[in-house]
């Protein structure tokens, strides 16, 4: 059982790190029995990297310059991965679109979140184009990273009211801390072994 050991997680992050700061709280609150060992980031000064640095986390700027195609620069990133025998990929706000070579060495094994509730409003505006379509309720989503865009196995969703004086930014932020609670949850399911996918599902099993 995945749960009895303690799952070695790596986060990619191009930004300010705010999904890895609620991850890395998590952890050490002991919500999350497993352990952030790895920090990887495109950007060579993203707060992210400081934000790992600070809580003594190994963090690593990749820079993609020198690779001229997307599957150069993932087979660099899977060696670093796996000489450091990671079981989790978590994106937080990692803004490269992963290749095959990465994918399918990882497949079931990459997180992300999106800011919507999927199959709705997939890429990169979901919560503007959710507030211009007038819906009632968007939400965020954690799901299983394939091949397409925001298109891999749902793990877990959270509803949040779009409310009528809503602007992007106000809905946003409340989106955002719906995941920082929900982030972590779907990273302990699969640190317990409670995960498991068939085909486009994505089952719970019991504790």
């Amino acid at each position: 059982m995945r749960g009895e050991i303690m799952t070695k997680i790596a986060v990619l992050a191009s930004g300010e790190g705010t999904n890895l700061e609620a991850i890395l709280e998590a952890a050490e609150a002991g919500e999350i029995s497993g352990r952030v060992v790895l920090v990887i980031s495109d950007r060579k000064k993203a707060p992210a990297l400081d934000r790992a640095r600070r809580r003594g986390v190994e963090a690593l700027w990749l820079d993609p310059r020198p690779y001229r195609e997307r599957a150069a620069y993932d087979r660099i990133l899977l060696e670093k991965l796996q000489q450091a025998r990671i079981d989790l990929v978590v994106l937080a706000g990692f803004m490269r679109l992963l290749s095959p070579v990465l994918i399918k060495a990882y497949s079931n094994r990459i997180m992300n979140t999106h800011p919507a509730l999927l199959p709705a409003f997939p890429g990169v505006a979901g919560v503007s184009e959710a507030l211009a379509y007038g819906v009632r309720v968007s939400g965020c989503t954690v799901h299983f990273v394939d091949e397409g865009i925001d298109t891999g196995p749902v793990i877990l969703q959270e509803a949040v009211p779009v409310l009528q004086n809503d602007t992007e930014e106000m809905l946003h932020r409340r989106i955002k801390a719906a995941e920082y609670l929900l982030y972590p949850r779907a990273i302990e399911l699969f640190c317990r072994g409670r995960l498991r996918v068939e085909g486009r599902r994505c089952y719970i099993e019991r504790g």
